[in-house]
């Protein structure tokens, strides 16, 4: 070898150990989007964890979230994501449900009315919808809850008769349930979730559904001052990671990343769990009106969400697999069976 390739050998070494240096030197950026307002809880606990996650590494993973649907809805997250333009996203179970369908089951019209039994099934589940996730090419780093979905009106409701008179606002990513929800004889329109409060103010929707946290986080309520009081539903949240970003963390990094996470998602469950109740309270005080159900209007919602429920199965809206151990998970242990 002579001297002149020695050289260029010598120089292309050094060159390959810096480029190695500073590609284990430089911080591993995540960028998180999320449609939750940036002084809301969901968007407090993602940012807690990123800090958190930047002082573990000592500043080796950043963490930089797009809030309040900045980047567009969940659907257009998970598109970023798969483009590599972000790395994660915080989802509710809309979002969710396009990763891992199974997501569904969690969240079926009128099956539970407590977090004790929405716990019981999501504890029964995990397992297999973090493998669902995973076989998707996401890791999840942590569950969480939105809260329990209720229905707010522009003018007093209470049956589900009533709401089927009202234009009702529904998230646009959701095309499977616009459809179910007419075939129910409801009024779906469909709309991006950062097109609500536009679209009560010109009328375009008379009703809307979310957890009561979220109206009063966004102050939608001031627009639709009646709420029915039933709980419809619980909607779910998870923080996902493209799973390539996820293994560029050092193995030896991520059990210590995955619990701060854990706890995370922890911290803002049982936050969610205290703060249902407080947020209809506090709405309640700027002129909220709760509309509280007789046993009969109960009973209709009831048989509504029975049908819901029976017609998501036969649609296949929910796997059938993952909807028979929801309903099997449902069952209170402390209630023999008739």
């Amino acid at each position: 070898m002579n001297a002149l390739v020695r050289a260029a050998a010598v120089i292309l070494v050094i060159a390959l150990s810096v480029v190695a240096y500073a590609q284990t030197t430089q911080p591993i950026q995540i960028k998180l989007a999320t449609v939750a307002p940036k002084d809301s809880p969901w968007y407090e606990v993602m940012d807690r964890m990123g800090q958190d996650w930047k002082r573990a590494t000592n500043g080796k993973v950043v963490v930089q979230i797009y809030p309040a649907g900045v980047l567009g809805n969940e659907n257009d997250m998970l598109r970023k994501v798969k483009l590599g333009q972000i790395q994660g996203a915080g989802l509710s179970g809309v979002g969710l449900s396009k990763v891992a369908p199974g997501i569904d089951a969690l969240q079926l019209p009128m099956l539970v009315d407590s977090y004790e039994a929405l716990d019981r099934i999501r504890n029964g589940m995990e397992p297999r919808l973090r493998e669902a996730i995973d076989k998707a090419g996401f890791k999840v780093v942590n569950f969480s809850d939105v809260g329990w979905v209720r229905f707010f009106t522009v003018s007093r409701a209470r049956t589900p008769e009533d709401l089927k008179k009202l234009k009702l606002f529904i998230n646009s990513d959701d095309p499977a349930s616009e459809l179910l929800y007419k075939d129910l004889k409801f009024r779906p329109v469909p709309l991006g979730v950062t097109d609500m409060l536009t679209s009560l103010q010109t009328r375009l929707i008379e009703a809307f559904d979310v957890p009561p946290l979220l109206a009063l986080s966004d102050q939608s309520f001031a627009l639709a001052k009646h709420m029915i009081d039933v709980k419809w539903a619980p909607l779910l949240g998870a923080t996902i990671i493209d799973k390539k970003t996820w293994e560029r963390i050092p193995e030896a990094t991520r059990p210590e990343l995955e619990r701060i996470a854990r706890e995370s998602g922890a911290a803002l469950r049982a936050k969610i769990h205290a703060s249902d109740e407080e947020a209809i309270t506090t709405m309640k005080k700027y002129g909220l009106i709760v509309e509280s159900l007789t046993p009969a209007e109960l009973a209709e919602w009831k048989a509504m969400g029975k049908t819901a429920r029976e017609e998501l199965k036969k649609r296949g809206m929910v796997p059938a697999a993952d909807y028979d151990e929801a309903v099997l998970l449902s069952a209170d242990p402390a209630i023999p069976a008739k």
